[in-house]
């Protein structure tokens, strides 16, 4: 009987190792490649903004798309883009939905704590008025009173908030109203209905979004707004997939891809110290 008993409980733990290890070469395989699925890079996207993502002709299109092509070539996968809303995309990588973020996702101390990045680009913000307005800001200490839009999770939100607490307010002025909204094109809507007073935008985003309202609205700064580094997110465990891209980066920039590609869009890519200071480090 109990011969009987020890024998069963071998079989069953001989079976179980051989199922173990058929799996572990697969297992073993997606860690080191760092990928949801094998052939393939899914990308998380907010395929509403314009020049960076967007759709045209239902096929993802703008400089995220572009760029992920060259590095998808230079990994030998395939990129797939997953329209996310933007306050959702940091949410989507960590929950496995998606290998990275790529939407023109801005580097910050407080997102470097959930998401590891490899930086790639620069920009800022602009403010743009309706053309007919009296109202020209050109920084964000001319908001206060003021309803400021924004696509919802911009990372200049919480500074106006600051400059509304430790300037508006001490001068004796009215506080900056921050208003959210889900895509970059219904902030621009709510301009046009006099729903707030001021769009706070990306520059490039701001740049097409008056060529395309034909003069409705101008961009009322003169200089770039808070200047911020762009990163491509991996969750943190990812370590594999995140060297992959390291390495995939500096090939493209090294066949001199990536820098017609930035001509192209009239950006530029962030020097070190410019990424230090966005993930809130002093390393030299």
């Amino acid at each position: 009987m109990q011969k009987g008993l020890i024998g069963k409980k071998t079989k069953r733990n001989l079976t179980l190792t051989i199922a173990l290890a058929c799996v572990a070469p697969l297992l073993s395989a997606a860690e080191i490649k760092g990928t949801l699925n094998q052939g393939e890079l899914l990308v998380g996207s907010d395929l509403t903004y314009p020049p960076y993502t967007y759709l045209e002709q239902k096929q993802p299109a703008g400089f995220d798309p572009e760029f992920m092509a060259l590095m998808g070539k230079q990994l030998g996968l395939e990129p797939r883009f997953l329209d996310t809303r933007f306050a959702n995309l940091i949410l989507g990588v960590n929950a496995q939905r998606f290998d990275l973020v790529a939407s023109a996702l801005y580097v910050t101390p407080e997102r470097s704590k959930q998401v590891d990045f490899l930086s790639y680009l620069k920009t800022g913000s602009s403010l743009m008025v309706l053309s007919t307005s009296d109202f020209k800001p050109q920084q964000p200490e001319d908001l206060c009173g003021k309803r400021v839009g924004s696509i919802m999770g911009a990372s200049w939100i919480p500074k106006l908030n600051k400059v509304s607490a430790e300037h508006c307010l001490p001068s004796g002025k009215p506080a900056i109203q921050s208003r959210e909204f889900p895509t970059s094109p219904e902030v621009a809507q709510a301009l046009l209905a006099h729903a707030i007073d001021v769009q706070m935008e990306d520059p490039a985003v701001a740049k097409i979004t008056v060529e395309k309202l034909q003069g409705r609205t101008i961009i009322s700064s003169k200089e770039l707004i808070y200047p911020v580094v762009i990163g491509l997110a991996v969750r943190k465990n990812n370590q594999a997939l995140l060297e992959k891209l390291t390495t995939a980066f500096a090939q493209i920039k090294q066949s001199g891809s990536y820098g017609e590609l930035l001509a192209r869009y009239n950006l530029a890519e962030p020097s070190a110290k410019e990424i230090r200071a966005a993930l809130g480090t002093s390393a030299p």
